[in-house]
């Protein structure tokens, strides 16, 4: 394994390799037409360290060996904040200060008030939710499969997650509002990467008079009417004395100030629950979208999670401690979630000049890590392009660094949600391959689509047999 110098000054390199690109526009253009393709292509031309100009004198950074990874996200990250950045500037009118975009001490306090509802104890009562929710999908699905049709699949994950994280962190039903928020969500989302790839997007959401942040603004106003209704209606309970439901929502509603005794203001409760509606839907989705599509083209990886499940539930529907017994489960979402994380990239900026693997870093500059490249890192990942589960065994597991897998990101920022989403993920697929066998539909085009998660662009048809 190679030594990759981080944070001294020994053997340092002015600055790392990179394109040149265009003298005015620098690599602007790379950029929206193939995001994913171009990093891989600079990644084999660069290697592990990149600097590149985006556009004009605005310069920024790729790393993607592990040892990158944990000296950023963990051992100095307090010099790597999320913000200012441009890129999650462009957020702030979707999802606000929330824990996504929210940094240093307010972060921390949000970071303490949500902690509790992602205990373990928690997450098993949650775990009766999200069974029974997917349940009623997978009865739904039974006329379908019957006549051997086909489904987006896609559609039918975001549906299921934002029913289960509306009833298990805010007691609500979202199920009516599941077209509404996809619709919204996505368009926004779309919208978003536009901006954020435009050399002048963050000057061009401050105009509200164009066309496109018109349009954007009003899809985030459909989501803030449905976030706004949640926080409503939990007022009106309350106030009506009907007790408190001890979920998120409720935590948040009480959370007082330490020092000043202040509550949450509404645009904080906003925030919170519109980043956790949004985050805890839409990663989670993508992931099992992505999951079955890839046992859809291994048969025989879909075969020996089958005998697992058969083995472990015997028809009957799982429990929370199931998923300790179902190993191999667990090791296809692994396994399909370093193909294809959820959360593909994340920036970070340098608040003060630093060395990375005894490479130079520009005070203020924009760093960018990417699970999507450092999970396909040669050095520790034999035929990265290959899907095989059974690089997740526990022995396999502990011989890579602990960064050079990281679908949930690392270090004091890792996400808050990852056993949550696990439980969720185990569970559900468990339950899809119980009762069916889902195959892609033939012509049906999978492309990559990467907005602020990874999703497949054209969603994900696929037909369904009952076993």
């Amino acid at each position: 394994m190679a030594t990759v110098s981080v944070g001294t000054d020994e053997h340092v390199v002015s600055s790392p390799p990179g394109p040149r690109g265009h003298w005015l526009w620098g690599t602007v253009r790379e950029f929206r037409r193939d995001i994913l393709g171009t990093m891989q292509s600079w990644v084999q031309e660069y290697g592990d360290a990149i600097r590149f100009r985006f556009f004009l004198h605005y310069y920024s950074y790729i790393f993607s060996h592990p040892e990158h990874n944990k000296y950023i996200l963990q051992d100095n990250n307090h010099n790597y904040t999320k913000l200012p950045s441009p890129t999650l500037g462009l957020l702030v009118p979707l999802v606000g200060y929330g824990l996504v975009t929210n940094d240093g001490d307010s972060w921390l306090r949000q970071r303490r008030l949500a902690q509790p509802a992602f205990h373990r104890r928690r997450i098993e009562r949650f775990s009766e939710i999200m069974t029974a929710a997917a349940e009623l999908m997978v009865e739904s699905w039974h006329p379908v499969a019957k006549e051997v049709g086909s489904i987006d699949l896609s559609e039918e994950m975001m549906r299921l997650t934002l029913e289960i994280v509306g009833k298990s962190l805010f007691s609500v039903d979202l199920t009516r509002e599941a077209e509404t928020v996809g619709t919204a969500f996505l368009a926004a989302n779309r919208q978003f990467r536009d901006f954020s790839s435009h050399p002048f997007g963050t000057w061009l959401m401050n105009m509200p008079w164009l066309p496109r942040t018109r349009r954007f603004m009003r899809n985030v106003a459909l989501l803030d009417r449905i976030v706004n209704g949640i926080i409503d209606g939990r007022r009106s309970s309350r106030d009506a004395g009907s007790g408190a439901s001890e979920d998120l929502l409720d935590l948040l509603m009480d959370a007082q100030d330490a020092e000043t005794g202040e509550r949450m203001s509404d645009r904080q409760l906003r925030d919170e629950v519109m980043t956790l509606m949004l985050a805890g839907h839409e990663t989670t989705s993508n992931a099992l979208t992505w999951a079955l599509y890839l046992l859809s083209e291994h048969p025989h990886v879909r075969e020996e999670l089958e005998r697992e499940v058969d083995e472990v539930l015997s028809g009957r529907i799982p429990v929370f401690e199931d998923i300790s017994r179902l190993n191999y489960t667990n090791m296809v979402l692994e396994e399909s979630m370093r193909l294809y994380p959820p959360a593909y990239a994340m920036t970070r900026t340098a608040t003060s000049a630093d060395v990375v693997g005894g490479f130079h870093v520009d005070k203020g500059a924009i760093v960018t890590l990417s699970p999507y490249l450092t999970h396909r890192h040669p050095e520790f990942w034999d035929a990265p392009e290959a899907f095989d589960p059974q690089r997740f065994t526990p022995q396999r597991k502990a011989e890579r660094p602990r960064y050079a897998y990281m679908p949930f990101g690392g270090g004091p920022r890792m996400c808050i949600g990852n056993n949550f989403a696990m439980t969720e993920a185990t569970l559900i697929l468990a339950m899809i391959a119980q009762r069916y066998r889902l195959d892609h539909v033939e012509g049906h085009p999978v492309d990559l689509e990467p907005l602020i998660t990874l999703r497949p662009r054209y969603g994900m048809a696929m037909t369904l047999h009952e076993r």
